[in-house]
């Protein structure tokens, strides 16, 4: 896992909060593939980066780290990216998950897989207890074999400018924004960087 402070300067969150406000946002309650996989998360926003942006923001992130994990796989066929802004409100939270695609074909084939998450942030202040926080778990079997346990490992707060990248699958969630963040929105950028196999 890496995180790294001050990645985007004023200047580049600046452009990217631009770009989502000129972005059509789908709410969480029009995403029902999404809302199944995430009931009870309140009603975060989700919409695409444009193509300035997407290029942008790629571009920044061509890290020898990324290239060497998405190359140590054998027998790929494919690489992928996908990247969305995220847009969460006092109550929206996103429930513990580990990033594996949940079986769903994409165009009749089997989704890539995800390998490298990357979630960073562009609002403009952020006050500890307005929550939004990420914890990242480590997993851990009970000693008879039985359920799995979940060991939180980080706890990281959405700071401005801030980026965090861990490999997949690795369990995470975003905890429930406080209603004391009163209008603020956690604003980011997440997705993946994938790979596809024959």
């Amino acid at each position: 896992m890496l995180v790294v402070e001050d990645f985007w300067s004023t200047e580049e969150r600046r452009f990217f909060r631009e770009g989502m406000n000129q972005s059509i946002w789908k709410s969480l309650s029009d995403l029902p593939h999404v809302r199944t996989d995430f009931p009870n998360s309140g009603n975060w926003a989700k919409a695409e980066l444009g193509p300035e942006e997407g290029q942008r923001f790629l571009s920044r992130l061509q890290l020898p780290c990324i290239r060497d994990h998405i190359e140590s796989f054998p027998n790929i066929i494919g690489r992928h990216v996908g990247f969305n802004y995220y847009s969460y409100s006092a109550g929206d939270c996103l429930l513990t998950h580990d990033d594996t695609d949940q079986g769903r074909l994409v165009d009749g084939r089997r989704a890539p897989k995800r390998r490298i998450a990357v979630v960073t942030y562009f609002h403009e202040e952020w006050q500890p207890d307005w929550g939004g926080e990420l914890i990242i778990y480590e997993r851990r079997a009970d000693r008879a074999g039985g359920t799995i346990n979940l060991i939180p490992t980080h706890c990281i707060e959405p700071r401005p400018g801030s980026l965090v990248m861990f490999t997949v699958p690795r369990f995470h969630r975003v905890c429930r924004v406080d209603p004391t963040a009163g209008e603020h929105r956690r604003l980011s950028i997440a997705g993946w960087f994938m790979t596809e196999h024959a």
